[in-house]
């Protein structure tokens, strides 16, 4: 009994050192994702508050703060041929310095997240 009560502890902190890296990466990527939608839409909605006219497209932030593997797009929803412009699209996101965006229409609605 007590040699299979070692086995079993031993393995549970085995699977936990092994398991829990990857848990927290999944976890970590879930969060950023959350977090990027959030500051994107806020940043759409402050640009339309201040005025500014984002019916071309444009990228709003390159990167998103803090998340320097995200970006943050406008484009349109169904999308036109303005939103394939490299001007306006993030140029980290095409120069591969960022992984992940954001898009967003010109309402501020989310379209998707890559």
């Amino acid at each position: 009994m007590r040699k299979t009560s070692l086995y079993l502890a031993i393995s549970l902190v085995l699977l936990y050192f092994f398991f829990l890296p990857e848990i927290s990466k999944k976890l970590k990527v879930i969060d950023e994702k959350e977090i990027a939608i959030k500051k994107c839409i806020e940043e759409c909605k402050k640009a339309l508050r201040e005025g500014k006219n984002i019916s071309s497209g444009p990228c709003l932030l390159n990167p998103i703060p803090e998340l320097n593997d995200w970006v943050c797009d406008v484009a349109h929803w169904p999308r036109e041929e303005i939103d394939n412009l490299p001007e306006n699209q993030c140029s980290y996101f095409r120069e591969g310095k960022a992984h992940h965006f954001v898009e967003v229409d010109t309402s501020c609605n989310l379209i998707r997240v890559y």
